[in-house]
């Protein structure tokens, strides 16, 4: 899974180098994919809660089998999230926002309903 919801705030899940610290996400298994590293251990870390955008759009088509869309299909907003603090760009869905009503370098933050985790201001 790639995130966790603890006392009812939504985390990311990455993993982390024990090594060199480097931060994953999604998590990995493995070798470090930093190349200037040779470590081999992996360890699962919650990621932040908040970021800003980097960059965003809106998807009008459904994706492509073997993913599975509603019919009908809705609309969605998806956003590239850089991390507050790992600096890590994550790209998600948006919550209760159209693409006209981000902005690059709004705040946004991790929310979560059943099997999904999204981005919301």
């Amino acid at each position: 899974m790639w995130f966790t919801v603890k006392d009812g705030l939504t985390y990311l899940v990455g993993t982390r180098c024990t090594a060199c610290r480097t931060v994953c996400f999604p998590p990995r298994s493995g070798f470090c994919p930093n190349p200037h590293c040779a470590g081999e251990e992996l360890v699962e870390t919650r990621l932040s809660r908040r970021g800003r955008v980097w960059s965003y759009t809106n998807s009008c088509y459904p994706p492509p089998p073997p993913y599975e869309a509603a019919e009908p299909y809705v609309p969605i907003t998806v956003a590239a999230v850089e991390l507050e603090t790992e600096r890590l760009v994550v790209l998600g869905q948006v919550e209760g926002l159209t693409a006209e009503q981000l902005r690059v370098g709004m705040e946004l933050e991790l929310t979560s309903s059943g099997e999904r985790w999204m981005w919301r201001a």
